[in-house]
């Protein structure tokens, strides 16, 4: 394993051979601050963004290179989106990206009851795979239930991809007098081998779920439910302190909760925050407005602007410059 990469800024594979699983630890401090210290979020809003960018790193990890994976949790509450995306790395060795962000009513928000994951409201919870050019993208949808974003994921892998999945995910923010204000995530993800188990439920049929939905328990047959059972059963021993670090490496969390499984871990992927946002890509994104469009968005200093909503980055252009009809010139 690639022992330069920093225990904070990870996501380690796993396979527990005695009972079919594979699964995912991940770590993650410099990316979650560099994610929200840039937003004004309120902290219920920041915990459901850091969870959905745990959740996100995760699942990305087995996408191929130069792929992205994008989460979006859209509802009818206060909190109306979180999208995150994780970039799949260039090549072998280098790290993947993530990044998040939120859009919610702050208004509404003080005036509304409830947890944090209720002030979403109902909605949908979508996960999309983007695979480059020339290449259609897969998308899958599901419900928000569950009570968390980490059941509406588990939600999604038993009734889009027939697998039994969990995740147990801790988030939050600390505070140092040497590093001030810094958030802190760990997770970990396990998810039933396929070829392992015949699946009992169809896609067709009503599961155990809330309104019908496929839950883990409905896709698994004797001695395999024993495995899952008996493997989340060790998963539900993990403390908050453990999963987030730094004092317990990934790797001694492994054993310390699966030593009787026989834990393989492979290579580390290193994460870093990243976005896409630039000049060249305003510019694209403008590219579909005529010149009358682009002077409704010019101010009255006679610019066109525009703000990145994922890392703040403030773009200010000549309308002249912008719009198809710039393009054509």
């Amino acid at each position: 394993m690639n022992s330069t990469i920093k225990t904070g800024e990870q996501i380690l594979p796993f396979q527990l051979d005695n009972s079919n699983i594979r699964g995912r630890i991940a770590r993650l401090d410099g990316v979650l601050s560099n994610v929200l210290l840039q937003h004004d979020y309120p902290l219920e809003v920041a915990g459901l963004v850091a969870e959905a960018a745990m959740l996100t790193a995760l699942i990305g990890q087995t996408i191929k290179l130069r792929w992205k994976l994008s989460l979006q949790i859209r509802g009818d509450g206060p909190i109306r989106i979180i999208a995150t995306d994780y970039y799949g790395p260039s090549k072998d060795g280098e790290p993947a990206h993530v990044r998040a962000y939120a859009s919610f009513d702050a208004d509404a928000l003080k005036e509304a009851k409830g947890t944090p994951f209720e002030k979403i409201g109902k909605g949908m919870f979508a996960l999309l795979i983007d695979q480059g050019e020339d290449m259609t993208p897969f998308q899958g949808i599901t419900p928000l239930a569950g009570g968390t974003l980490s059941s509406c994921a588990e939600t999604y892998f038993a009734q889009s991809e027939q697998l039994p999945t969990r995740f147990e995910i801790t988030v939050g923010l600390s505070t140092t007098a040497d590093e001030g204000n810094n958030w802190r995530g760990g997770g970990v993800m396990i998810q039933h081998i396929p070829d392992a188990s015949p699946l009992m439920a169809k896609p067709d049929e009503a599961g155990n779920g809330d309104d019908g939905l496929v839950i883990a328990s409905d896709l698994l047959f004797d001695e395999d439910e024993e495995n899952w059972t008996r493997v989340n059963m060790l998963l539900d021993t993990v403390e908050e302190t453990e999963l987030a670090g730094p004092l317990v490496t990934p790797e001694a969390l492994l054993r310390r909760l699966f030593h009787e499984e026989i834990v393989r871990v492979f290579d580390a992927q290193p994460l870093e925050f990243g976005c896409t946002c630039g000049e060249d890509a305003v510019r694209s994104a403008l590219s579909i407005y005529s010149a009358k469009d682009i002077k409704t968005m010019t101010t009255d200093e006679g610019r066109v602007t525009a703000d990145c909503q994922f890392c703040g980055a403030h773009y200010d252009l000549d309308p002249a410059t912008v719009g198809f009809e710039a393009e054509t010139k």
